[in-house]
């Protein structure tokens, strides 16, 4: 069996069995990204560390807080709707705290796999992503596969930045409330484009004219500053914890809230310690697949 082959099985053997190949000891580990807590930051849709300067007819949905610097500005023309604004309050400076806590949550998730500085035309499905600068020129695709619960991570050494009219796509159960963004200097979110995800930034993070965000921009040290956008935070839709009877015989167990729903098998059927031994038997070479027998032809062939 060539390598190519060999890892091709071992990974279906590993999506069958929902095991890691670490856990089993063996290959390279696919870290899968994990929600990040926010916090009493989770009721903010801005917050900046020194100001938050607005301009034009911005309509924030949440809370809008500084904290430990004092001024907000710009507000009318702009509005906060479904929350307060927070000036170097209590309030305020308990988000700031979490905030950094999630930030060093976020920075911490190890990588799944170091990404280009563009992300225009890709397409990607649950995971932490890592990069120096990133930037966004064009539109990048979130698929969650079906799962509500998929979280995506970003992690960007020095900045972020998105063109205008570029924009993040939500599909298959992608949802806003699971995808973060940690960046390591400041974020700029270009006019006309249309974001998606919370932003972790260490600096400062600037909306342009007309961009539209689903989700928040949280900032640490720096300033956030908006112009004519518009903030939405969408709620997390959890998946239904049912539990139905699959075609021959086999039941579907409730979801636990960490992934889609499994699939148990019936009696009779091959359960989970067959196939550990199944991927067992691949690793070390010794059988192709537990279970089949070759053929007296490929015995004479072998």
């Amino acid at each position: 069996m060539t390598a190519s082959i060999r890892r091709s099985v071992v990974l279906a053997f590993c999506a069958m069995a929902g095991l890691s190949l670490t856990a089993l000891g063996g290959g390279t580990a696919f870290a899968a990204a994990t929600s990040i807590d926010l916090g009493t930051a989770s009721s903010y849709a801005v917050l900046a560390g020194t100001t938050v300067t607005n301009t034009g007819p911005s309509t924030v949905q949440g809370d809008l807080g500084v904290s430990p610097g004092a001024a907000v500005t710009g507000f009318p023309p702009g509005a906060v709707t479904a929350g307060v604004i927070h000036a170097a309050d209590a309030s305020a400076g308990s988000a700031q705290a979490d905030v950094v806590t999630a930030y060093n949550a976020t920075a911490a998730q190890p990588s799944t796999e170091s990404i280009a500085a563009d992300l225009a035309g890709l397409s990607l499905t649950t995971g932490v992503y890592t990069g120096g600068t990133l930037s966004l020129s064009g539109t990048l695709t979130l698929d969650a596969q079906g799962d509500p619960n998929a979280v995506f991570v970003f992690q960007a050494a020095s900045t972020l930045v998105l063109a205008g009219s570029s924009q993040v796509s939500l599909v298959d159960g992608a949802q806003a409330c699971n995808v973060f963004w940690q960046v390591g200097s400041s974020a700029t979110i270009g006019t006309n484009a249309q974001f998606v995800g919370t932003v972790l930034a260490l600096t400062s993070i600037a909306a342009q004219t007309g961009a539209s965000i689903d989700g928040r921009l949280l900032a640490r040290n720096g300033a956030v500053t908006l112009d004519s956008n518009t903030f939405t935070r969408s709620s997390c839709q959890a998946s239904a914890n049912t539990t139905s009877t699959a075609p021959g015989g086999s039941t579907t167990a409730p979801n636990s809230g960490s992934g889609p729903n499994t699939e148990i098998p019936a009696s009779g059927s091959h359960t989970t310690p067959t196939l550990v031994a199944a991927l067992l038997a691949v690793l070390t070479g010794t059988a192709a697949v537990i279970g089949v027998r070759r053929s007296p032809r490929q015995d004479r062939r072998a």
